[in-house]
Parts: structure tokens; sequence; C-alpha cells
């Protein structure tokens, strides 16, 4: 059966993110030391930052509001002026940081789209996410490209209709079990986790039980990562099974710089590796249900 659409994320996906959230929470705990231990300060932050997501969504400009208002349940009213100002610094470093890309990205995407349309689905602010797309220089190369407030089985479901797509004929990958797997799963497609060390909580979940349409592309230092199933596609419309294959290398673990025990820690992945991400396959049309 052919593949109609190869639906990426794109942070920590494509380009690295999370590190550059940490950088931030890290000059925030640093700047609450007076009143809070690192812990605590890390703590009050995750609590705020849950919460405020049905006010202020995602995205770096929420995760500034969010600083502010974790310094002040810590600091209170003697938290000085000066202290805001420094957070709001911080904020503007995490919108102007930087887009890199991961390790052989471009050929990764050239190959893609060989396999399938191929459709940027990212969440958060939308002006950031238009902003590190096109510093990216990778817009071009996609048919289309949604940014969305949150990813949700309805969500794919409404992708896949407007752009003409039938949900077992579609793939989604990306590094959050929560908004890149589990609702793509839920509309019918097919579904690859690529995770990151050191992922944000809030976006972790307990994978599918049924891995009928689900791969795990596991990074591991220095060695192969392999499929939970052995799964492959070919070229565009040449489905394939090899089911004598038990492993296939996905990604190599190359660490980014430590970042201490944040929870926004990153790893890169090799062009050579990533790109058989291409070879997600689906079962024939007559074992689909």
């Amino acid at each position: 059966m052919p593949v109609d659409l190869i639906c990426l994320d794109a942070d920590d996906t494509l380009w690295h993110n999370m590190r550059f959230f940490a950088a931030a929470e890290e000059a925030l705990v640093a700047m609450l030391a007076p009143f809070a231990e690192a812990g605590i300060a890390r703590e009050t932050m995750a609590a705020v930052e849950l919460r405020n997501l049905a006010l202020y969504g995602y995205g770096a400009k929420s995760f500034t509001l969010s600083m502010i208002e974790a310094a002040l349940e810590l600091g209170g009213d003697v938290l000085p002026l000066s202290a805001v100002r420094e957070i709001l610094a911080a904020g503007r470093t995490l919108l102007g940081h930087p887009v890199e890309l991961f390790d052989g990205i471009e050929e990764t995407l050239a190959e893609l789209a060989d396999r399938g349309r191929l459709v940027l689905v990212t969440k958060g602010d939308l002006l950031h996410q238009e902003m590190k797309l096109a510093a990216s220089g990778l817009g071009s190369r996609f048919s289309a490209i949604e940014i969305v407030s949150d990813k949700t089985s309805e969500t794919f479901r409404r992708l896949f209709e407007r752009h003409g797509a039938r949900p077992e004929r579609c793939v989604m990958a990306g590094d959050s079990m929560r908004s890149d797997v589990l609702p793509a799963l839920a509309a019918g497609a097919w579904a690859a986790f690529i995770p990151q060390p050191g992922g944000w909580v809030h976006e972790a979940a307990a994978p599918p039980e049924d891995r009928a349409r689900f791969a795990s592309l596991v990074t591991a230092p220095g060695g192969l990562a392999g499929l939970d199933r052995p799964i492959g596609l070919g070229a565009r419309g040449a489905v394939t099974r090899d089911a004598n294959r038990s492993l296939i290398p996905v990604a190599t673990g190359r660490a980014s710089p430590a970042l201490g025990d944040s929870r926004r820690e990153s790893a890169g992945y090799k062009a050579r590796d990533f790109r058989r991400y291409a070879a997600l396959s689906m079962p024939s049309s007559t074992s689909l249900r």
C-alpha cells in the first residue's frame, strides 16, 4: 500500500530545542538561589509551567511567563525587580536562539520525500515556530506546514482529511510519546517514537500496548538502535515487509553538551541512521483493519 503522508515533528526531531530551555531554566534556578534550593526551584517551575499550559499554550513565551510566576511564588514581595528583568532577558535569548539541525537532516528529508508527501506538524507559538522554520532553511522541503496549539487525535484526523489522505497510509514521527505517537495512532495512522534523553516529563506517556503500527527508534551512545518490530518501506508506492529482520540501525546517540540534571537534554542523530526512519512500513492492504 502506498504512503500518502509522512508527518514529522520539528523541535528535537529536526533541530535542537530542549537544551535552550534547559539553559533558561538553569539561569532561573541560579537567580532564585537566595530564595529556594535548586530542587525546589525546579519543582516549582515545573508545576507552574504545567498549570499554565491551558492558558498560555506551549513555547518560549509561555515558558518565560511561567518563569516570572515561579520566581514570584518563591521570592514573594522581596523578589527584586532586577530578577524580573533577568528573566525577561533569558526569555528573549530563548526566543532568539540559533536553529541547529541534527546531523544529516537535509539528506534525510530528501530521501523521505521519495517515499511520500512530507508534512511538518509542530505545536507552539505561531510566530516563534515560523521564525525557527525560516531559520532552519527546511521549509521548502515540505508539501505543507501545520503549526497547531496542541496535538490530539482530532488534530491528526482533521489534518489527514484536509490533505486527502487515508489515516492508514500516513505516518507520524517525533520525540513525544504523548503528542506525536499516541494521538497519531488513535487517529488510525502509523507512528515512530524518536526519544531524546531527558525529555520533558509532560510529554512522557506509556507506549501503546498494541504495537502493530508503532516503532520505537531508541538511541544508544556508540551503538545501534533498533525498531521494536521490523518494518520497512521502499520507494513511493512500494511497500514491503521483511519478517526476518530483527534490528535496523536507526540512530547513534551523539550526546549534546551536558546540562546538569535538567529534563531538557537532547541528543543528535547521524544521517545514515536517522534516515532509516524513511523505512517505516505498512502491512499489505488485506491485513489492515
